[in-house]
């Protein structure tokens, strides 16, 4: 599975800090970082970014390539002008790989104006499911938006190669069933939108419960994603325990969520800790068990 790193993000007080006085140090250090925990792209996010978004997205996108200039980059803002000047300045990495636009949603006002941009800077694009009415109400209606984006695009003459699709992960905590919903989705990709590409913010799972809850509601929920053929997640590189997951190092972790999804009921006793764990986060997930900030302990 491929990993988008997201911590270059201006929620970060940090990184925020970094942005708005164009302090390019600690900037250079997450990407160096990020690049170090096998990030497979670094994800830019410069959040609205309404001011000055149009200089600010250049600039991180050229501090960045300066000393990590062979990672492609995902460039991460609701600010199309800023997205527009970044791909200006962007340039290739050696690999051939393109960048990514982060993403353009199902709503006509922007994917008509931002595929077009896609098609001629030769970049890939995130299709986010976001439509007019905001978040689809089942797997249905994120199939009816994303038949929608990819026409328009194909149209365009961006094959669904170049396109990564994004369902919307939502908080597990309180929209559990679209936890089900955004996996029946996934399934439905490969037959709606051969070549289509997937890609999701992760993290959202987690978004709510109390920070030590997150990694393991993270890591399980990237595995059932994995199982309905999810290709990359937008993620914490410094989840260290998910990046082994996602290169193949844990296949324990992944035999035991992948045999749950099939209905084959481990023997629970006979689980360590670490595995019982994740067992009963994929219950919860799955609706089996009513969520709650306890439910390891039960």
């Amino acid at each position: 599975m491929l990993l988008i790193g997201e911590s270059l993000n201006v929620i970060s007080k940090k990184i925020g800090r970094a942005f708005k006085e164009r302090d390019p140090k600690p900037i250079q250090e997450e990407a160096l970082f990020q690049k170090e925990k096998r990030m497979d792209y670094i994800d830019i996010n410069l959040g609205p970014a309404k001011k000055d978004g149009h200089e600010l997205m250049p600039w991180v996108v050229e501090v960045v390539q300066d000393v990590v200039p062979d990672l492609p980059l995902a460039l991460d803002t609701s600010n199309i002008d800023a997205i527009e000047a970044a791909l200006k300045v962007v340039k290739p990495v050696p690999s051939g790989t393109p960048h990514i636009i982060n993403s353009i949603m199902c709503r006509p006002e922007r994917y008509e104006r931002m595929v077009p941009m896609a098609a001629e800077y030769n970049a890939d694009f995130v299709a986010l499911m976001w439509g007019p009415d905001g978040l689809p109400r089942d797997e249905n209606e994120r199939a009816a938006l994303c038949v929608e984006l990819l026409y328009f695009a194909n149209e365009a003459g961006i094959p669904n190669e170049k396109i990564w699709v994004d369902g919307i992960v939502t908080p597990v905590n309180i929209q559990q069933p679209q936890a089900i919903s955004l996996m029946e989705f996934q399934k439905m990709i490969p037959d709606m939108a051969p070549g289509a590409r997937s890609t999701c913010g992760l993290s959202n799972i987690s978004n709510g419960p109390p920070d030590h809850l997150r990694p393991i509601l993270n890591q399980t929920y990237t595995v059932m994603l994995m199982k309905c053929g999810m290709e990359s997640i937008i993620t914490d590189p410094r989840d260290e325990q998910q990046t082994a997951i996602c290169k193949g190092e844990r296949q324990d972790v992944v035999d035991l969520i992948y045999g749950m999804l099939d209905g084959n009921e481990p023997d629970r006793a006979s689980l360590s800790k670490e595995m019982l764990d994740y067992a009963k986060t994929v219950d919860v997930i799955l609706g089996k068990t009513l969520y709650s900030d306890s439910w390891l302990e039960v």
